[in-house]
């Protein structure tokens, strides 16, 4: 899997941001068979980091209805990147 196939997106959100600052984690939006070792080698390769820990959790797609019509959203997949210590943090997530 290519390292833009396996991060899709950073999730910056009040708790990411509060993560980052102060546990040095970063948080991302990966796909659904992307698995953790594959996680860690594509950050460390596209922000040129090194990686400590990763933690991944998978969301169930929501219900949604609009008037009578029914239906679900995709299911998704987050990672939680802690990085080493001394490592630079990258400012992606600025707000």
């Amino acid at each position: 899997m290519n390292v833009y196939e396996v991060i899709r997106r950073p999730v910056v959100t009040e708790k990411g941001v509060d993560k980052k600052d102060k546990e040095r984690t970063l948080c991302f939006e990966v796909t659904l068979d992307a698995n953790k070792t594959q996680v860690k080698a594509a950050v460390e390769k596209l922000f040129k980091v090194k990686v400590a820990d990763v933690r991944t959790a998978t969301f169930d797609g929501k219900l949604r209805r609009r008037g009578r019509f029914a239906g679900y959203r995709s299911d998704w997949k987050k990672a939680y990147v802690k990085l080493k210590r001394g490592e630079k943090m990258p400012d992606f997530a600025e707000i």
